[in-house]
């Protein structure tokens, strides 16, 4: 069921992915971490590949380099909020902006992340009443990874609007399903800083 009791289905066809790339990249050295390369590539562009073959639409969540976001070919949506305000900022982007009733996110910092990612976090979304399907490896949940339902965006307007930012404290009032990946482990890497960059450059 969803936030407001209405029943829904999540079926494919109808995800649109978003792609997280609006924080500072304090870890990186105060960089755009998306545009950092990997292989010769921006790291947004391997997330990209990965995830625009699972979702119907994908928008890039940015708040600098606009011009060089949107010449991979989508569209991309800052922060409605100042002061790069974290990942629920740029979800709620998505939610707003979103042409399909499912949004799934995704860390821009993950060219790594998962190929079945939707697939999984459909299925598990479509199987119980959650509002909310989240990723995990063993006891670890990556709640960067998730899939939701659009019609959350009011809830999650007012947890901002009331100066919430933490995402744990946000699903806290949804129902949440959690998707064990532990077969999956390594492909929630994270490269936040240089170091891991290189070492990821080096598999």
């Amino acid at each position: 069921m969803s936030a407001h009791g209405t029943p829904q289905v999540a079926v494919p066809g109808c995800v649109t992915g978003v792609v997280l790339a609006g924080g500072l990249g304090r870890r990186m050295g105060g960089v755009d971490k998306g545009l950092q390369l990997l292989d010769g590539r921006p790291m947004v562009a391997h997330v990209i590949d990965r995830l625009s073959p699972q979702v119907d639409e994908l928008v890039v969540n940015a708040n600098q380099n606009l011009d060089r976001y949107a010449a991979f070919g989508h569209r991309v949506v800052p922060d409605s909020i100042e002061g790069f305000a974290g990942p629920l900022a740029g979800l709620e982007r998505g939610l707003a902006m979103a042409s399909h009733p499912l949004v799934a996110t995704v860390p821009c910092d993950s060219p790594f992340l998962p190929e079945d990612l939707i697939r999984r976090l459909s299925s598990a979304l479509a199987g119980g009443a959650a509002d909310l399907a989240v990723a995990r490896t063993g006891d670890q949940p990556h709640p960067v990874f998730c899939l939701c339902r659009r019609d959350l965006h009011a809830h999650l307007t007012t947890f901002l609007a009331e100066g919430g930012r933490k995402i744990d404290r946000w699903y806290s009032a949804l129902r949440v399903v959690e998707v064990d990946f532990s077969d999956e482990a390594d492909a929630f890497d994270n490269l936040n800083t240089p170091d891991e960059l290189q070492a990821a450059a080096r598999r």
